[in-house]
């Protein structure tokens, strides 16, 4: 599959699954809203979800997925499951005592998390409760990050990436399903959480089982494979544990500010998670198995230039996207989610907060695409110099935006997003450093093309809100259909803009998805 088709395949089953997570934040928002309860159980889902990007999506497969690809190529499928297998045991040991503690310490955790419920009983005690319903996830998310990097390494990438579809899923049906016989919907959101969780586990088994590479249980032993995972896992796990507590100080400082804070964080990351989740994450997805076998291989022209096709995806649809978001931010939120406990204040709250993450996004999907070249070498010690600074100017920043400022959440969400900045500068130039990534003629090419493309969308967009801000200020259909119609627009334009600057070609895009990887490298149009 070339990495162009994986990318495409990877990225229509995110968008999918955003999708259906906008269905179910418009029902969380109707039903659980933007106050106490839903703080109480934004907190709580986020403490499984850090683990799980510590050990599932961060440590656990980056340094998996390299490892997978070495034994498939050098000793054949049964190898690879077998280690697969050795994996799985090793991360029982380590998941199934520590979920177990976790829960039995909550009440400690949660004073850890949110110190500023401390003066809110009712809250911290929900928060509590919700946490210890929601935290056996992290033990089911875990196995499925295993049995997806086992399916990507051997380049199924759609059941995958259609997992997510399924937390969605469950989520809208349990909260619909169980809300009126539960004391409130943040008790029937973590409820959703777990049986999500569960669903997703059976899911990939049953896809792996399909696909002739089911990870069946074995006993934890000390191989030297597995103590070599270990080795590359820990300054990964510390490099992951580094970025995802910065994203855990957010709720922190977040818990001293008003009721509602954290919701509308939660909110408008949700918003911004979807061009990152649908082109940052497919990318990350599809390049780091391609990199590992094509630098294995000794490939390392097609690996530059897969290398330089990643960063040129990651800008070509994360410029636009970012400024679309920052321009329609309040009517976005609005039609998504003013409705039922979710009120006017809150989307003003969320909406000056989804401007300020949509100033990151491009940098955040950059390291998607960058990071992947340490981690196909093998080398998890500059990704960790690079969060360590990365965290420690989201805390500068956020105690100067907290206490000098009167920004308070968007102070928080305009740290996130320069913390995301800094971290992409520091890893390009780190690889630029090592002669490891090289901007092709064609990349040179197409920043500035694309930069104005992206111009001209916003110029468009600007004018569009102006002549329809009526009908945008309402959250009902009529400003639903408005809303699709100005980011038509918004498409219409910077498609045709690209189109007429010559960014990407129909004949040079059907050459992409059809490219084997590894076996020619894309051209650079003769420059």
């Amino acid at each position: 599959m070339s990495f162009a088709r994986a990318v495409a395949t990877v990225g229509g089953f995110t968008m999918l699954s955003r999708i259906a997570g906008f269905a179910r934040d418009m029902v969380m928002a109707a039903v659980v809203g933007a106050g106490p309860v839903a703080d109480a159980f934004f907190i709580a889902f986020k403490l499984p979800n850090f683990f799980r990007r510590l050990f599932a999506e961060g440590a656990f497969a980056s340094a998996f997925v390299p490892l997978f690809a070495k034994e498939l190529q050098s000793g054949g499928r049964a190898s690879a499951i077998a280690f697969a297998r050795e994996a799985q045991a090793a991360l029982l040991v380590v998941l199934i005592p520590f979920t177990a503690v976790l829960i039995a310490l909550m009440p400690w955790v949660m004073r850890a998390l949110a110190p500023g419920l401390a003066d809110e009983p009712a809250t911290f005690a929900l928060a509590v409760e919700f946490g210890r319903i929601t935290f056996p996830y992290l033990l089911f998310i875990s196995l499925v990050a295993l049995y997806g990097g086992v399916l990507n390494s051997v380049e199924h990438f759609g059941e995958v990436a259609a997992t997510p579809i399924l937390l969605n899923l469950a989520l809208i049906a349990v909260v619909l399903g169980l809300t009126p016989v539960m004391p409130n919907g943040g008790y029937a959101a973590a409820t959703g959480v777990f049986i999500a969780g569960l669903v997703q586990f059976l899911w990939l088994i049953w896809a792996c089982r399909r696909e002739g590479v089911g990870v069946g249980l074995t006993k934890p032993v000390r191989s030297a494979r597995v103590m070599r995972l270990l080795t590359l896992a820990l300054p990964t796990a510390i490099a992951g544990g580094v970025q995802q507590i910065g994203t855990m100080l957010d709720v922190v400082w977040a818990s001293f500010l008003p009721a509602g804070a954290i919701s509308a964080l939660w909110y408008a990351d949700r918003v911004a998670q979807l061009p990152l989740g649908v082109v940052g994450v497919a990318i990350s997805t599809a390049l780091l198995p391609l990199l590992a076998r094509q630098l294995r291989a000794g490939e390392d022209n097609a690996a530059m230039a897969n290398q330089n096709r990643a960063i040129e995806f990651a800008l070509l649809l994360a410029l636009p996207a970012a400024l679309a978001l920052a321009v329609l931010a309040e009517p976005v939120v609005r039609i998504l989610f003013e409705r039922g406990s979710f009120g006017a204040d809150d989307t003003r709250r969320a909406a000056t907060a989804l401007a300020a993450f949509a100033a990151g996004l491009p940098a955040f999907v950059l390291v998607k695409a960058l990071i992947p070249a340490f981690y196909a070498r093998e080398d998890t010690r500059t990704p960790l110099v690079a969060a360590i600074i990365a965290i420690i100017v989201t805390v500068a920043l956020n105690v100067a935006f907290l206490m000098a400022t009167r920004l308070e959440h968007v102070g928080i969400a305009l740290a996130t997003s320069a913390s995301g900045w800094v971290n992409a500068i520091f890893l390009g130039v780190s690889l630029r450093a090592r002669d490891r990534l090289t901007l092709d003629p064609r990349l040179r090419r197409n920043l500035p093309r694309i930069v104005l493309a992206t111009a001209a969308m916003t110029i468009g967009l600007w004018f569009a809100i102006r002549w329809l801000a009526v009908p945008l200020h309402q959250g009902t259909l009529v400003g639903g259909l408005t809303l699709a119609g100005v980011c038509l627009v918004g498409v219409l334009i910077y498609g045709g803009a690209c189109a007429l600057l010559g960014v990407l070609r129909l004949a040079e895009l059907r050459s992409l998805l059809r490219r084997q990887p590894g076996v020619k490298p894309l051209a650079s149009d003769g420059e």
